[in-house]
């Protein structure tokens, strides 16, 4: 197992359909690292603390669609679940747990993708 087979082993992702949709290691990392650098998490954050909705949704989603495309399966399942609270505007219930649960698969997926050159 080479070290960014241990990586999606650690994030809880899907090394092989990721390699099998970018077809090199060296592209998968690429755009790793692009992910690492960007700043969807820290929108959703504020979003949701200000109550704004669709902008929480819409970070939320487009965190969900990035970690598909790239495997991150742990990390796209949860922000999954947070789009599908957000998607018809303000929750109906309380979605600090399904907030909280995506934050824990984010710093995991960051501390792991913090070990990429």
């Amino acid at each position: 197992m080479n070290e960014l087979e241990k990586c999606y082993e650690e994030m809880g992702g899907d090394y092989k359909g990721v390699l099998g949709r970018l077809m090199k290691e060296e592209r998968i990392i690429r755009f790793l690292i692009k992910f690492r650098n960007d700043n969807m998490m820290p929108l959703l954050e504020e979003s949701m603390r200000d109550k704004q909705w669709g902008e929480a949704f819409r970070a939320a989603h487009s965190i969900k669609g990035v970690c598909a495309n790239l495997g991150i399966s742990r990390l796209e399942n949860s922000s999954g679940d947070l789009t599908e609270a957000l998607r018809d505007g303000e929750p109906k219930e309380d979605v600090t747990p399904l907030l909280n649960k995506v934050r824990e698969d984010y710093e995991l997926t960051m501390k792991v993708l913090g070990t990429l050159e």
